[in-house]
């Protein structure tokens, strides 16, 4: 049984509430690789999240089926409530709940969890400091300007005419960035250059 470091008891916690095994795993390494300083846990059950400290947790990402199911609980904390559904149709949504569509490409639950993040805790407000390890400046300016890019969803094409620079030197920094940050897609770029200020959520 693995017990929780000081770390972990410092740390912000999120739960998922949620039947379907699978949600709960890809939604929790979302969370956990757009807030790193969050401890996510679940359950798959709502006896089982009500016998947790529920007022602990920051935010409750919750199946749809599980908040009809509990309506006065979770109307009675709104606005720690996310609702998770499978439509982004505003008629099949709960009124009053911030809803979550979890049925969709990687990169757009990467930018509504960025959403969340950003617009819930602006400038970091309630969040505890990001280690110093992540805040370094690991990028240079030239660096950072083309990862700013990438995630606006420009090809190494227009990164070079934008930047008035070669083709080659695109790829260069590309790789380059790759490396220095070790990561290997696009999602997980754009959440590095949101959660660092190098960007905002509503330019990508």
């Amino acid at each position: 049984m693995k017990y929780p470091s000081n770390l972990d008891m410092s740390r912000p916690k999120i739960a998922i509430v949620d039947s379907n095994t699978l949600v709960i795993l890809g939604l929790k390494q979302l969370l956990q690789n757009v807030m790193p300083i969050m401890t996510v846990e679940s359950f798959s059950t709502f006896q089982e999240f009500e016998k947790a400290q529920v007022d602990s947790f920051y935010h409750y990402f919750v199946s749809q089926v599980i908040v009809l199911e509990n309506r006065q609980f979770f109307s009675q904390c709104i606005h720690k409530t996310i609702v998770l559904t499978i439509t982004k149709d505003p008629n099949s949504q709960l009124s009053g709940f911030h809803s979550f569509c979890i049925n969709v490409p990687e990169d757009e639950l990467v930018k509504a969890i960025l959403k969340i993040a950003q617009y819930g805790h602006p400038g970091g407000k309630n969040l505890p400091e990001l280690p110093q390890v992540l805040k370094n400046k690991i990028l240079s300016n030239r660096e950072i300007e083309v990862m700013s890019l990438i995630v606006q969803g420009l090809i190494n094409k227009e990164i070079a005419e934008k930047l008035n620079i070669s083709l080659t030197t695109v790829i260069t920094h590309r790789k380059n960035i790759m490396d220095k940050l070790g990561m290997k897609s696009v999602s997980a770029l754009t959440i590095y250059a949101v959660m660092h200020g190098y960007i905002d959520i509503n330019k990508i």
